[in-house]
């Protein structure tokens, strides 16, 4: 069984957001974390050296692959915000019509900026996410089972 590379670390998510080059970037980072930190109650935690998450679980497949997860999170990517927020994207976005410019993966929520989105249906779905998690913390992304 493999190890997880991207897991939680003792790493500055402030020194992070401070390194960004995209000044832009780094101030939705900021706001991101606020809104995620403010709906969560959690500390923000680095997951590898990109990711800013916000609470934990453990999963485990039925593979016997298992491992933690930040419950709510997102990365500064390239050109755009990683959203990790579920493991069905398009589910949970449906549910916020007038939520604004986004794409989707199977699990992310991509926005270029916060200003292309409505900040509070944003509050609203993230807060539906991380309610879901807690919830249920048995998620699966489709590809195995979990136990």
């Amino acid at each position: 069984m493999s190890n997880n590379k991207t897991v939680a670390n003792k790493a500055s998510v402030e020194d992070f957001i401070n390194s960004l080059e995209d000044q832009k970037q780094a101030q939705d980072s900021r706001e991101l974390v606020k809104i995620m930190q403010e709906i969560s109650g959690e500390t923000p935690v680095m997951w590898g050296p990109a990711i800013i998450g916000f609470g934990s679980y453990h999963y485990k497949y039925v593979s016997g692959r298992e491992g933690d997860w930040a419950q709510i999170g997102f990365s500064p990517r390239k050109g755009r915000l990683s959203l990790y927020l579920t493991f069905n994207a398009a589910k949970l976005t449906e549910q916020f019509p007038d939520l604004g410019k986004y794409t989707i993966g199977k699990g992310c929520i991509y926005i270029k900026r916060l200003s292309d989105v409505n900040i509070e249906e944003l509050r609203k779905l993230i807060a539906v996410a991380y309610a879901e998690e807690n919830e249920s913390p048995e998620r699966s992304d489709g590809k195995e089972q979990l136990i």
